[in-house]
């Protein structure tokens, strides 16, 4: 029974990891490109729309499910080390964690928070939105990365059992 909890959370992790390094590539990759090319005023404006609405979607569930079964998947996986899998278990969950829930929270969050208090128009926000489009960019790569590698070390996990 347990073993079967183990493997059903190592899918629903795997399976969400693959979704959100979908959604932080296709950021990384041209989403961010794009904003940055549609002027000042209409990309911060534009991002602002697209933060207020992802929290209010589908994401929050797979992003806050996620981590938590990541998390408990680390834990397990140091209970039965000595078991197949769990290295990849321990290695993913920590990653996912540390790599997408951590770096949203301390660097991608704040930034988030400061265009959205910034006036579109103004000239401090020339600066910040260049600022931003570097930088959030930059730690989006680290997510999706992290989330990529966790997915396929969970898939590893799940091969292994």
């Amino acid at each position: 029974m347990l073993q079967m909890l183990i493997v059903g959370l190592l899918w629903f992790s795997a399976v969400g990891c693959g979704l959100l390094a979908g959604l932080y590539f296709a950021f990384s990759a041209f989403i961010m490109t794009a904003l940055g090319r549609i002027g000042q005023a209409a990309g911060i404006a534009a991002m602002n729309a697209i933060n207020v609405s992802i929290v209010q979607s589908l994401f929050m569930p797979i992003f806050l499910g996620t981590t938590a079964a990541s998390a408990a998947l680390a834990v397990i996986g140091v209970f039965r080390w000595s078991e197949a899998g769990a290295t990849a278990m321990v290695a993913g969950g920590v990653l996912y964690v540390l790599g997408m829930f951590v770096v949203t929270m301390i660097f991608n969050v704040p930034l988030n928070n400061a265009l959205a208090a910034a006036d579109p128009a103004s000239q401090e926000a020339a600066s910040l939105w260049a600022r931003y489009l570097t930088d959030w960019t930059v730690w989006n790569h680290v997510r999706t990365v992290s989330s990529t590698v966790a997915c396929a070390l969970f898939i590893a996990a799940i091969a292994a059992s």
